[in-house]
């Protein structure tokens, strides 16, 4: 096998046909300005060719399930393993999907409960033992006495398939009836099952009307369903009613009997599992207008939350039901397995279990995410969290021969964790796995085997090899502006001075989540920054707390507002602006120069040409999404799907317009020789040289230049952006507004996917909006960002329970100085370069 991934004349987006060499099974980092192909070279070439021949050697049948990658732009790749991609876009946003189901350790949870757990009355609370043949028909007898019923024996219970060869057997034994998904058919007439959905069904033994004369043929009835359901009845009385007999559990004070249990028992995505109430939701539904489904905020009364049936929720370990196990931070919950004490065989069957999430949990430890309980939903996780959540679960799951492909996973980390993160990768690679991380931490980049470093601009000016090798090696290049930055030769410079507040923002007693009845003083007019290791209560104190408040108090939306007494100050505030990660649109159709309202400046640019204004051309014309000038074909999406039989869908370019997304009388219309398609496929840096001479273009695009935007297209699909994109160009339309002077911004990690010298027009960029008498709150572990704020509110001094307290607050300056502080500890080494 080759000992290296040999990559030739790779030219995905904007690689320069470049050729690469790595090792395998080392760490490999990749690194460069934003936008110089870092993600083109790891996931659009690497992953997506490492995966797509993986799949390819799959069935027909077995590939209509898996999303099939296109074959990247290469000549050649060789040395190439099976793929997998960690990124921040890759996890569900589902309720149903958890920090449990996600890791599977709850998958464990629910092996472990349905194997060793022990059942209770659901009614009473006490524990239940098993029942007799002769006790079930006595209570039949008793409960419905001189009514008529029929008796059931459950053969299929919520399993896929036909069952073609059951029915049959069942005939030939004599049996003429059964019901099938609730619904009587004969046995010996036709029964079509599909195959790919779950069934239920029960053969008819007898219908009885129950007396002291038919005692005899209830008791061979029962006993009949027994011996085919293998120790399982039905009971069906002529109201529709249904009890469930079981020579297994039953609690003789409640006369309730409950079944075998399974593991399916124990999962809220199953209906054997869930609770009927909501569903397996944990949360009350709506239907809204549309007719659409949608989630409140208020728990399910019938479960309160725990996403259950009773049944479910009285088998117990430990005096614990799997709900209220799986709602324990990992940092207790450890404690928690590792105290459980079984007996005899149980404790051979648990032994296996119990060690296997014990290791899962002690990943997730090192992962910094300690603080999280296996109930959390992953569409409430940060961009950061949710890869380090999927990065346990790769752990967990000890494969060998993989390429691993990851994301900047430092993201949302602290930096005093980034050093179990890097021995976790290691870990990885030391299980004989190539480990290819795309990162712009230092820390990270300093502790890579092999650095890929790639440049020396974005957009056309990247996608050049500007420094490859080990760290020594790459240290050496005159070229790299990374290692200029690594060798400390350029460097983000403090500020002068620290501004002086112009009054303060103050919460009193925030109380949310994890929050300890904290008082925080927010200085106004400056720029303060909010850390502390993951956990800590940031993104509860700024966003759930202060931007609900003020929205509440300045726009009065009605919204639930975070636990706190009071927020004095506000009047000194006239605006508050929220950028997230969030993605700017889900639609291939949403892209930046639409969000930015740069495409409909455009769209009026074009409309003013002599071209359209003969033609009778208004800017509605110039939009791929109304009709007119769009191309009809492919309704102005550029390309058509098509369905294959046994393959996955396939999207081919649009033969009518090409892909340009317009018809032919559209695109005639030109502006300095090029029609709107070619704007729209320009770069930020292409478009601003052709537009410069229009003030609102050029101001619109100037802007998304100074947030190192210049190397994405106008019309870029607004999925492919990352979070980082994402939030810059939420910026980016922020500053483009007239400023008031007194508006309050709150920015979530802005250094994102941002290299040194990205974070350094960043941080004059907020510089900008401060000196204009804004406000900058902005949530961040990255020390150049932390060191150039004036003030900084540092949470902690843990995670999760441990958290939620006021360490330091000041400048950095006196953060450093203070002891206590995490952050303080590694700002201090920052202040002195």
């Amino acid at each position: 096998m080759l000992d290296e991934i040999v990559v030739k004349k790779a030219a995905q987006h904007n690689l320069k046909r470049i050729d690469v060499r790595l090792p395998r099974n080392k760490l490999i980092v990749v690194t460069g300005p934003s936008g110089s192909g870092k993600s083109s070279l790891a996931f659009d070439t690497l992953f997506a060719e490492g995966q797509r021949r993986y799949i390819k050697c799959m069935s027909a049948y077995a590939r209509q399930y898996m999303e099939m990658m296109e074959k990247p732009e290469v000549e050649s790749i060789e040395g190439i393993s099976p793929a997998i991609s960690i990124d921040q876009k890759t996890i569900s946003s589902n309720p149903r999907s958890t920090v449990g189901t996600v890791t599977e350790i709850y998958d464990l949870f629910r092996l472990m409960f349905a194997r060793v757990g022990v059942p209770h009355c659901p009614g009473c609370g006490r524990q239940v033992s098993s029942q007799t043949a002769e006790q079930i028909v006595g209570r039949i007898s008793e409960s419905a006495f001189q009514e008529k019923v029929k008796i059931l024996a459950p053969v299929i219970k919520g399993r896929k398939g036909e069952y073609h060869k059951l029915f049959d057997r069942l005939l030939r034994k004599g049996f003429v009836e059964i019901r099938v998904d609730g619904r009587f058919r004969d046995l010996d007439g036709p029964i079509v099952l599909e195959k790919m959905k779950k069934h239920t069904a029960e053969v008819l033994i007898d219908d009885i009307r129950v007396s002291p004369y038919s005692e005899k043929r209830l008791k061979e009835a029962v006993g009949r369903a027994l011996e085919i359901a293998e120790g399982e009845v039905l009971l069906l009385r002529e109201d529709g009613r249904e009890t469930y007999y079981s020579l297994k559990l039953l609690c003789p004070y409640c006369d309730i009997s409950i079944p075998e249990f399974e593991p399916r028992n124990f999962s809220f995505n199953s209906p054997y599992g869930a609770c009927p109430g909501c569903h397996g939701l944990g949360f009350q539904t709506v239907t809204d207008e549309w007719g659409d489904v949608e989630l409140t905020e208020d728990i399910c009364p019938q479960c309160q939350g725990s996403r259950l049936k009773p049944e479910s929720l009285s088998v117990r370990i430990g005096g614990k039901n799997i709900s209220e196990l799986s709602s324990i931070p990992v940092s207790r919950l450890i404690g928690n397995i590792a105290a459980f004490q079984h007996t005899g065989a149980r404790e051979i069957i648990a032994s296996k279990i119990q060690k296997e999430i014990l290791t899962r949990l002690s990943v997730m430890t090192e992962l910094g995410l300690a603080y999280l309980h296996l109930n959390r939903t992953t569409g409430s996780l940060s961009g950061g969290e949710a890869q380090r959540v999927r990065l346990a679960a790769q752990v967990g799951a000890r494969l060998r021969g993989i390429l691993y492909v990851l994301d900047e996973p430092t993201i949302g980390l602290h930096q005093r964790d980034n050093g179990r993160l890097i021995s976790l990768l290691r870990k990885i690679r030391d299980d004989g796995n190539s480990v290819l991380v795309v990162e712009h931490d230092e820390q990270t980049i300093r502790a890579a085997d092999f650095i890929l470093d790639l440049g020396p601009g974005a957009g056309e000016q990247g996608g050049f090899v500007v420094a490859e090798g080990p760290l020594a090696k790459v240290l050496e290049s005159s070229d790299s502006l990374t290692a200029k930055y690594l060798r400390r030769e350029t460097e983000i410079a403090l500020p002068p001075e620290r501004r002086e507040p112009a009054g303060w923002l103050t919460v009193l007693k925030a109380r949310e989540h994890n929050l300890k009845d904290i008082d925080v003083r927010i200085p106004l007019g400056c720029m303060t920054a909010v850390t502390g290791v993951s956990g800590s209560g940031k993104s509860t104190l700024v966003y759930d707390i202060i931007f609900r408040s003020l929205q509440s108090l300045l726009y009065c939306a009605k919204i639930r507002v975070g636990e706190h007494e009071a927020i004095e100050g506000a009047d000194r505030i006239d605006k508050v602006t929220s950028v997230d990660q969030k993605p700017i649109g889900r639609t291939p159709r949403s892209n930046p120069s639409t969000y930015t309202g740069l495409f409909a400046d455009l769209r009026q640019l074009f409309a003013r040409t002599q071209e359209a204004q003969a033609r009778g051309y208004k800017a509605s014309r110039f939009s791929f999404n109304v009709a007119g000038g769009r191309c009809e074909e492919c309704r102005g999406a550029g390309v058509r799907r098509v369905e294959m039989h046994f393959l996955p869908d396939v999207f081919v370019t649009c033969d009518r317009c090409g892909g340009l997304r317009y018809n032919k009388e559209t695109l005639a219309v030109r502006y300095k020789g090029r029609n709107i398609a070619d704007f729209l496929a320009m770069t930020v840096d292409e478009a601003y040289e052709y537009l410069r001479a229009h003030p609102q273009l050029k101001r619109k695009l100037a802007t998304l230049k100074k947030v190192g935007l210049g190397y994405i297209r106008l019309g870029q699909p607004a999925p492919t952006l990352s979070g980082g994109e994402a939030q810059r160009i939420k910026l980016t339309k922020e500053l483009g507004r007239r400023a008031t002077g007194r508006t309050l911004y709150l920015l979530d990690e802005p250094t994102t996917g941002l290299h040194f010298d990205d974070v350094r027009k960043l941080i004059e960029l907020l510089a900008e909006l401060v000196k204009l008498g804004n406000t900058a709150v902005i949530i961040e572990h990255n020390l150049e960002v932390i060191k150039v704020c004036d003030y900084i509110i540092d949470l902690g001094p843990e995670g999760g329970e441990e958290g939620g307290r006021v360490v330091a607050a000041g400048t950095p300056e006196a953060v450093a100085a203070s002891p206590e502080s995490y952050t303080g500890q590694y700002l201090k080494k920052a202040l002195r370069t």
